[in-house]
Protein backbone atom coordinates (compact mmCIF):
# COMPACT_ATOMS: atom_id res chain seq x y z
CA UNK A 1 0.00 0.00 0.00
CA UNK A 2 1.36 3.61 -1.23
CA UNK A 3 2.03 6.30 1.83
CA UNK A 4 -0.73 8.24 -0.21
CA UNK A 5 -3.30 5.63 0.21
CA UNK A 6 -2.44 5.50 3.99
CA UNK A 7 -2.74 9.18 4.16
CA UNK A 8 -6.15 9.25 2.42
CA UNK A 9 -7.70 6.75 4.51
CA UNK A 10 -6.24 8.44 8.30
CA UNK A 11 -7.72 11.70 6.94
CA UNK A 12 -11.49 9.43 6.48
CA UNK A 13 -10.41 7.98 9.93
CA UNK A 14 -9.86 11.08 12.02
CA UNK A 15 -12.39 13.04 9.66
CA UNK A 16 -15.76 10.71 10.55
CA UNK A 17 -14.03 10.69 14.23
CA UNK A 18 -14.12 14.85 14.39
CA UNK A 19 -17.85 14.73 13.29
CA UNK A 20 -19.06 11.87 15.68
CA UNK A 21 -17.46 14.03 18.33
CA UNK A 22 -18.84 16.97 16.92
CA UNK A 23 -22.48 15.55 16.81
CA UNK A 24 -22.73 14.10 20.20
CA UNK A 25 -26.31 13.81 21.59
CA UNK A 26 -26.59 15.42 24.77
CA UNK A 27 -29.52 14.76 27.09
CA UNK A 28 -31.42 18.38 28.42
CA UNK A 29 -33.71 18.97 30.91
CA UNK A 30 -36.32 22.02 29.59
CA UNK A 31 -39.05 24.03 31.74
CA UNK A 32 -41.12 23.95 28.60
CA UNK A 33 -44.91 25.37 29.61
CA UNK A 34 -44.23 24.56 33.19
CA UNK A 35 -43.80 21.26 32.51
CA UNK A 36 -40.41 19.52 32.79
CA UNK A 37 -39.34 17.64 29.37
CA UNK A 38 -36.28 16.11 28.41
CA UNK A 39 -34.55 15.45 25.01
CA UNK A 40 -31.64 14.15 23.63
CA UNK A 41 -30.43 16.59 21.14
CA UNK A 42 -27.06 17.84 19.32
CA UNK A 43 -26.30 21.11 22.06
CA UNK A 44 -25.90 22.85 19.59
CA UNK A 45 -29.29 22.35 17.84
CA UNK A 46 -31.34 25.83 18.17
CA UNK A 47 -34.79 25.47 20.72
CA UNK A 48 -36.97 26.59 18.12
CA UNK A 49 -36.35 23.12 16.22
CA UNK A 50 -36.17 21.06 19.50
CA UNK A 51 -39.82 22.55 20.34
CA UNK A 52 -41.15 21.75 16.72
CA UNK A 53 -39.43 18.11 16.76
CA UNK A 54 -38.96 16.94 19.36
CA UNK A 55 -41.71 18.41 21.54
CA UNK A 56 -44.30 18.78 18.63
CA UNK A 57 -45.03 22.06 19.64
CA UNK A 58 -45.53 23.41 16.19
CA UNK A 59 -47.24 26.72 17.11
CA UNK A 60 -43.99 28.35 17.13
CA UNK A 61 -42.95 29.01 13.28
CA UNK A 62 -39.84 29.15 11.50
CA UNK A 63 -39.35 31.93 9.50
CA UNK A 64 -35.89 33.05 8.46
CA UNK A 65 -33.46 31.57 10.62
CA UNK A 66 -31.06 34.56 11.54
CA UNK A 67 -33.63 35.96 13.97
CA UNK A 68 -34.99 39.02 11.56
CA UNK A 69 -38.55 37.99 11.23
CA UNK A 70 -39.86 37.66 14.66
CA UNK A 71 -42.18 34.60 13.73
CA UNK A 72 -40.12 31.95 16.16
CA UNK A 73 -40.46 34.32 18.74
CA UNK A 74 -40.71 32.41 22.49
CA UNK A 75 -40.48 33.70 26.37
CA UNK A 76 -37.54 32.95 28.17
CA UNK A 77 -38.08 33.83 31.54
CA UNK A 78 -40.86 35.83 30.98
CA UNK A 79 -39.00 37.69 27.90
CA UNK A 80 -39.31 37.67 24.10
CA UNK A 81 -36.60 35.67 22.47
CA UNK A 82 -35.65 34.64 19.26
CA UNK A 83 -35.74 31.07 19.25
CA UNK A 84 -33.72 30.05 15.47
CA UNK A 85 -30.59 31.04 16.94
CA UNK A 86 -30.80 30.12 20.37
CA UNK A 87 -28.78 26.60 21.70
CA UNK A 88 -30.82 24.35 23.47
CA UNK A 89 -27.93 24.15 25.74
CA UNK A 90 -28.33 27.51 26.76
CA UNK A 91 -31.84 27.31 28.05
CA UNK A 92 -31.52 24.40 30.56
CA UNK A 93 -33.40 24.83 33.47
CA UNK A 94 -34.94 28.34 33.02
CA UNK A 95 -38.81 28.72 32.25
CA UNK A 96 -39.54 28.32 28.23
CA UNK A 97 -42.94 29.81 27.41
CA UNK A 98 -44.50 29.06 23.87
CA UNK A 99 -47.61 30.03 21.66
CA UNK A 100 -49.57 26.76 23.16
CA UNK A 101 -48.27 27.68 27.00
CA UNK A 102 -49.45 31.22 26.79
CA UNK A 103 -52.81 30.28 27.98
CA UNK A 104 -54.35 26.82 28.16
CA UNK A 105 -57.88 28.31 26.47
CA UNK A 106 -57.24 31.16 24.56
CA UNK A 107 -58.22 33.88 27.33
CA UNK A 108 -54.77 35.46 27.45
CA UNK A 109 -55.52 39.27 26.65
CA UNK A 110 -53.57 39.41 23.49
CA UNK A 111 -54.96 36.59 22.39
CA UNK A 112 -58.88 38.00 23.24
CA UNK A 113 -57.62 41.01 21.67
CA UNK A 114 -56.25 40.01 18.76
CA UNK A 115 -59.61 38.14 18.09
CA UNK A 116 -61.39 41.41 18.46
CA UNK A 117 -59.48 43.15 16.50
CA UNK A 118 -59.35 40.67 14.23
CA UNK A 119 -56.03 40.75 13.69
CA UNK A 120 -54.58 37.55 11.86
CA UNK A 121 -54.91 37.60 7.88
CA UNK A 122 -52.66 34.36 6.60
CA UNK A 123 -52.17 34.08 10.31
CA UNK A 124 -48.41 32.62 9.85
CA UNK A 125 -46.73 35.33 11.79
CA UNK A 126 -49.08 35.70 14.82
CA UNK A 127 -47.87 33.20 17.11
CA UNK A 128 -44.44 35.71 17.10
CA UNK A 129 -46.52 38.80 17.14
CA UNK A 130 -49.07 37.46 19.74
CA UNK A 131 -45.71 36.45 21.90
CA UNK A 132 -43.68 39.61 21.60
CA UNK A 133 -46.71 41.46 22.36
CA UNK A 134 -47.45 39.43 25.39
CA UNK A 135 -43.17 40.22 26.21
CA UNK A 136 -43.88 43.87 25.96
CA UNK A 137 -47.62 44.05 28.22
CA UNK A 138 -45.65 41.44 30.70
CA UNK A 139 -42.66 44.15 31.27
CA UNK A 140 -44.63 47.12 30.27
CA UNK A 141 -48.73 47.48 31.19
CA UNK A 142 -49.07 50.80 29.42
CA UNK A 143 -47.03 50.85 26.54
CA UNK A 144 -46.97 54.08 24.00
CA UNK A 145 -47.52 53.88 20.64
CA UNK A 146 -43.35 54.00 20.49
CA UNK A 147 -42.77 51.48 23.34
CA UNK A 148 -45.08 49.25 20.68
CA UNK A 149 -43.71 50.20 17.58
CA UNK A 150 -39.84 49.51 19.40
CA UNK A 151 -41.06 45.83 21.04
CA UNK A 152 -42.52 44.98 17.85
CA UNK A 153 -39.62 45.91 15.06
CA UNK A 154 -38.52 42.79 14.93
CA UNK A 155 -41.63 40.89 13.96
CA UNK A 156 -42.83 40.78 10.41
CA UNK A 157 -46.05 40.71 9.03
CA UNK A 158 -46.24 39.94 5.25
CA UNK A 159 -49.80 41.28 4.96
CA UNK A 160 -48.88 44.17 7.01
CA UNK A 161 -51.58 43.64 9.48
CA UNK A 162 -49.23 46.24 11.40
CA UNK A 163 -52.15 48.90 12.38
CA UNK A 164 -54.26 46.58 13.88
CA UNK A 165 -51.57 44.63 15.57
CA UNK A 166 -50.62 48.08 17.40
CA UNK A 167 -54.58 48.74 18.34
CA UNK A 168 -54.93 44.99 19.42
CA UNK A 169 -52.09 45.51 21.51
CA UNK A 170 -53.77 48.99 22.93
CA UNK A 171 -56.59 46.74 23.49
CA UNK A 172 -54.79 44.16 25.81
CA UNK A 173 -53.68 46.27 27.60
CA UNK A 174 -57.10 47.63 29.49
CA UNK A 175 -58.03 43.90 29.44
Amino acid sequence: MEIAQIDKRLLIYYTLIIEKVNNQMANFILNINGEQKEVDVDPNTPLLWVLREDLDLVGTKYGCGMSQCGACTVHLNGAAIRSCVLPVSAVVNQPITTIEGLSSDGDHPVQKAWLEEDVSQCGYCQPGQIMSAAGLLNNNPNPTDQDIDLAMSGNICRCCTYPRIKKAIKTASKL
